[in-house]
């Protein structure tokens, strides 16, 4: 087995399942690491196979099969050139040996502090602000600022679509939200 590195490549959304099936047709190594997830859809609750990384699949290949991987249906682009944009073998082995073990791993937003966010559902949808601070499993405190007063409401980070370029990108273990009417 090639214990070489693993390229990136960039695939349409909600594709990659059928990009790994051009891949393995293409007979090219490949690797989608997926995560199961309990839906509950209107009749009853499903449990779903979803990737770990929205938006890619990760390939190996020989020199001179570049063209092959680019051309499959529904990859956009290979991330990187040379050796940039390129992940390590050991790296994928211990995702796939954690999800082969039984370990949960679920997507998580890379949130840091100064990200524009935008809330996603409940009373305050459609308010955006900024990341002040993380607090707590993946609950970000959203400060509302109305008449230069302020209150806190926690939200999941489920709830909040990412927007735009961050103000600031000081890594934070944490990121909460500054909203302003």
């Amino acid at each position: 087995m090639n214990q070489g590195p693993w390229h990136v490549l960039h695939v349409t959304a909600n594709h990659e399942k059928k990009v790994a099936q051009h891949l393995s047709v293409r007979e090219l190594e490949h690797y989608l690491p997926l995560y199961t997830e309990r839906s509950c859809w209107t009749d009853r609750t499903v449990v779903l196979e979803r990737p770990l990384f929205t938006g890619y699949v990760f390939v190996r290949y020989p020199p001179g099969s570049r063209l092959s991987v680019i051309s499959v249906p529904g990859g956009i682009r290979l991330l990187g050139e040379g050796d940039h944009g390129v992940v390590a073998f050991e790296e994928l082995d211990r995702i796939r040996s954690g999800l082969a073990s039984g370990r949960l791993l679920k997507p998580h937003l890379n949130l840091v502090a100064g990200t524009k966010v935008r809330v996603r559902s409940g009373v305050f949808q459609g308010v955006q602000g900024v990341v002040a601070e993380l607090r707590r499993r993946s609950k970000v405190v959203i400060e509302l600022a109305a008449i230069k007063q302020c209150f806190s409401l926690e939200v999941a980070c489920e709830e909040i679509d990412i927007l735009g370029e961050s103000r600031s990108r000081w890594a934070a273990a944490s990121a909460g939200v500054s909203l302003g009417f």
